[in-house]
């Protein structure tokens, strides 16, 4: 009995160890790839303004799509 139990403390002794090691490890990784990571690019909020032409196309486009569809 007395040696299950001691088996018992090693074996979850032995997983904490390795447990707390992993998360460490994690850390540092992470801490690390944060330092090296390049600086994201700024993109712009608002979106260059089309042209009219294209929006003309493309809702020509839609609606055909649209047409085309209902019809089937």
């Amino acid at each position: 009995m007395a040696e299950g139990v001691t088996l018992m403390f090693m074996g979850m002794g032995t997983v904490f160890f390795f447990l707390t090691l992993l998360v460490v490890v994690t850390s540092l990784m992470s801490s690390l790839i944060q330092k090296y990571e390049p600086k994201p690019l700024i993109t712009p909020k608002n979106p260059e303004s089309s042209d009219p032409l294209n929006d003309q196309i493309l809702l020509a486009v839609i609606s055909a799509a649209i047409h085309k569809h209902r019809a089937r």
